[in-house]
């Protein structure tokens, strides 16, 4: 059975509709970092509900908000590989490919969006998602795990994890 998108919206109330959830597996008990990655949640569902939206205002409602969301990858990214080179983690190098991959990613797949090739916004959110927090599940957790384990030996401080 194939539903139209108008139909489709017209059977989801779009204010309860969530694409991802902030849950535990993304605290890295950072404080700075998880207000971060829980405005990072917020920001991923903005973008999935404009892509919810009218037909009419998709196209605008999509690119505003994945605009956005870039904008505050970048920042995060930013922050977050300031913190990994005060703490001197080990995985420096191979988290900030992981974050010019993710990056680049995000940027190609968003080109599709206005290109002649069929591109379906929905689908481009969940496989954001995926990237995006598949790399805080995992590879944020491994340096959240060296951070509190180098606090633990008293070899960092809360100043130099959160000056």
């Amino acid at each position: 059975m194939n539903i139209k998108t108008s139909q489709m919206n017209s059977l989801i109330n779009h204010e309860d509709q969530v694409i991802v959830s902030w849950g535990e597996s993304y605290a890295t008990g950072i404080e700075q970092i998880d207000k971060q990655h829980k405005e990072l949640v917020n920001l991923t569902n903005e973008l999935y509900h404009a892509c919810l939206n009218g037909t009419e205002t998709v196209e605008v409602a999509f690119k505003t908000a994945l605009s956005k969301l870039v904008e505050y990858v970048r920042f995060h990214f930013t922050v977050e590989l300031e913190l990994l080179k005060r703490v001197n983690y080990p995985n420096y190098n191979e988290h900030k490919k992981q974050h010019d991959t993710l990056i680049m990613n995000i940027l190609e797949a968003s080109k599709d969006y206005g290109g002649s090739r069929k591109f379906i916004a929905h689908k481009f959110v969940r496989t954001l998602k995926d990237w995006v927090f598949g790399h805080i599940a995992f590879s944020d957790k491994a340096y959240s795990a060296y951070i509190h384990e180098q606090k633990h030996k008293g070899i960092l401080s809360d100043k130099q994890i959160n000056p």
